[in-house]
């Protein structure tokens, strides 16, 4: 069977959806440059970030983001006006040809290599929105609380919440993750009609993907591979691509890990079988590289989705938690769909 790649729905269910809303790329409602302000008595406000409650007494006008899936996240809210800047490397897809072309114009490309305290003190910002292992990390002395200290807010992504075993992360999932952020920061930003407006748009499109999707034992069984040789970097349970693979109508081989994104061996994923391997695109070894390393490697010979050439590409913004996870869905519920045709 030939490779199955990406095609040109995902991009187009995801237009679709920032257009039911008005959110995303051009926000046009008339109270844009009004949100926030606190005159409609909005503030303060409390939500509750991965297990901690915090308040905001008005909104932050100066934030700063990191990666891809978080900084579109404040996009497709049409929060780009209360940003200082991004910091993102350039190794995340084309910026040109999504729906927020007009958002990353407009805000500053603040840095392309690891955010850090001093970047965002020169930024001025008053809040930095992160995650763990998603710009926060104890070995770089990049924390929250590191960044209390200096006088900066922070808003951890949903998705990056470590669970009290170690340093683990997933509380809930990967959908839920991204609700509870756009709820979150509707609050936050007082913009709670434009965020429940894309949580129902993506609700729709989700539940109509699923309902064209494989069921019971049609459903094949699949494997993300992010990167590595020695050992593959995939995905567990609490991980964006759980949710995706699942609800597009596959069968998450390693939905028992209860993590986001973990290393597992190579045995594992053999003894699993998988019928069709989805890559994370990304990086400087870029989708047909790691095609030709899992075609190559004589472990993976006997495994479905290599005898038969099963695998599917998808934009590493479409697998983090980010405003691309439910066109997603959609994209690979076709694909898996032209498996068994």
């Amino acid at each position: 069977m030939p490779n199955l790649v990406r095609h040109a729905a995902l991009a187009l269910a995801l237009t679709a959806a920032l257009v039911l809303t008005g959110c995303g790329a051009e926000v046009t409602s008339p109270d844009r440059k009004n949100s926030g302000t606190g005159a409609s008595g909005h503030y303060p406000v409390t939500v509750e970030n991965c297990g901690q409650r915090k308040s905001y007494a008005k909104a932050p006008q100066r934030v700063v983001t990191n990666d891809v899936g978080i900084t579109e996240i404040m996009f497709a809210l049409g929060l780009e006006d209360h940003m200082a800047g991004f910091v993102m490397p350039d190794d995340k897809g084309d910026l040109d040809s999504v729906p927020w072309k007009g958002a990353y114009q407009r805000t500053t490309w603040l840095s392309k290599k690891t955010i850090n305290k001093e970047l965002v003190v020169d930024a001025r910002a008053d809040l930095v929105f992160a995650g763990w292992n998603y710009g926060f990390n104890e070995g770089e002395g990049f924390t929250p609380a590191e960044l209390e200290r200096v006088g900066i807010d922070t808003y951890l992504l949903s998705e990056s919440c470590r669970n009290g075993r170690g340093k683990a992360r997933g509380v809930m999932a990967p959908l839920d993750a991204l609700y509870t952020d756009l709820r979150n920061l509707g609050r936050i930003f007082d913009v709670e009609d434009r965020a429940e407006a894309l949580v129902a748009t993506f609700r729709k499109q989700v539940a109509e993907a699923e309902a064209t999707a494989l069921k019971g034992a049609d459903r094949p069984r699949v494997f993300l591979y992010d990167d590595g040789q020695d050992k593959p970097l995939t995905s567990g349970r609490y991980a964006g691509p759980h949710d995706i693979i699942t609800r597009a109508g596959g069968d998450h081989v390693m939905k028992d890990l209860e993590d986001t994104w973990a290393t597992v061996g190579w045995e594992t994923v053999v003894e699993r079988d998988p019928e069709v391997i989805v890559i994370n695109d990304y990086g400087d070894v870029g989708a047909e590289q790691k095609r030709k390393f899992l075609k190559s490697y004589p472990p993976l010979a006997n495994v479905s989705a290599i005898k038969n050439d099963r695998i599917v590409v998808l934009d590493y913004a479409e697998l983090v938690e980010s405003p691309r996870n439910p066109a997603a869905i959609a994209s690979l519920a076709a694909d898996l769909r032209g498996l068994r045709r």
